[in-house]
């Protein structure tokens, strides 16, 4: 039997990404790519590589459980884990993490998002083999640090400060601290300085480093959680998981444990990441036509239009005319136009048009 798991978060709702992404159906569920696989479904490829079918666990929220289980045929039920209510990183990892033990508590871990884009698999997989490795032998939080291309200000970043003796591994340090998401000058320092990585929000443990992380950094979480023991894998799962979801404290594992550790450690490399948070990411790793436009769809016509992100129907005729630099998207009968330098607006647009139309177009 294996002792690798790897816990799968897809409960977000992928506001950014709306008119596309929706709340009935949120971006990890969706072939944004046009490569005929879910972010969720390209995560469950990239991983069960290397661990088996029977190990996955994905976190995701109540409404979202049967499109779950209706992509990812390859798991059981009990292998999805429904929140009640949004809680951030920090408690679905710790459902995870407790679930997981009443099976296994010498598990191995990996913790990952649902929705990356990872261009080098061969590459990651060598370097999430690496650190299983690592966390096997070593009382460590891991996390994996992406080597910057860019002075990006929407991606958190983690300085390194040791590096660390384990075999003949060269990209292994001790973190020196986690840092926000800087402004653009902020970022072209941490870039200058060669000491700075992107934060992936990959974890990999063993389950006692994680339990004892969480005994010690967010003890009222563990406490909750521990309290379920005799009542995972029951048909009281479900009460008691709603019952201390309206309890839980909404804290991020970033925040809650590793910016807090002392024994946080980081793999830095070089796979092809991204983070698909917005269309700005979109449009960083598609490709272009002549005039720098991104453009999904069938029946799209440009004229003197460049340097867009175009996403319709393909059943649709779209044309555009005399833009530079917008976002235009549409789906399921709402259009959106807006600059790319604006789309942080996205979620005020969606806030405004659940205040005034309903949650139907979002």
């Amino acid at each position: 039997m294996s002792n690798n798991y790897c816990i799968i978060m897809a409960g977000g709702t992928g506001s950014r990404f709306w008119p596309l992404s929706r709340l009935a159906k949120p971006k990890q569920f969706l072939d944004i790519l046009g490569t005929g696989r879910s972010f969720l479904q390209q995560t469950f490829d990239r991983f069960s590589k290397i661990i088996p079918p029977e190990n996955f666990v994905i976190v995701t929220n109540i409404k979202y459980k049967n499109l779950v289980l209706e992509q990812l045929p390859q798991i059981k039920e009990e292998q999805v884990l429904p929140e009640p209510l949004r809680r951030n990183t920090a408690p679905c990892i710790a459902y995870a993490t407790y679930k997981i033990k009443t099976k296994n508590p010498n598990a191995i871990m990996v913790v990952a998002p649902s929705d990356h884009v990872i261009l080098k698999e061969g590459e990651f997989i060598s370097q999430i083999k690496n650190g299983l490795d690592f966390v096997k032998q070593n009382n460590a939080l891991l996390t994996l640090g992406i080597k910057p291309c860019r002075p990006e200000t929407a991606y958190g970043y983690i300085q390194i400060y040791k590096k660390e003796d384990f075999k003949d591994l060269d990209n292994l340090f001790k973190v020196k601290i986690f840092a926000e998401k800087p402004d653009v000058q902020m970022a072209k320092l941490f870039i200058e300085s060669g000491e700075f990585f992107w934060n992936s929000g990959i974890f990999i443990w063993s389950m006692p480093a994680i339990i004892e992380a969480f005994n010690q950094h967010l003890p009222d979480v563990s406490m909750l959680f521990e309290k379920g023991m005799k009542l995972y894998n029951t048909n009281d799962e479900v009460h008691f998981i709603s019952k201390i979801y309206s309890e839980l404290q909404s804290v991020s594992v970033d925040y809650g444990i590793m910016e807090k550790a002392q024994n946080v450690y980081v793999l830095t490399a070089d796979f092809g990441w991204s983070d698909f948070g917005n269309w700005g990411t979109l449009y960083e790793n598609r490709k272009k036509d002549e005039a720098g436009n991104v453009i999904s769809g069938d029946n799209i016509l440009t004229y003197d239009t460049k340097n867009c992100i175009i996403n319709i129907s393909p059943e649709k005729i779209a044309v555009l005319q005399g833009l530079d630099g917008y976002i235009v998207a549409e789906s399921n009968d709402t259009i959106m136009i807006c600059r790319k330098e604006d789309e942080q607006q996205i979620k005020k647009f969606v806030t405004d048009v659940r205040i005034k139309k309903g949650d139907s177009l979002i």
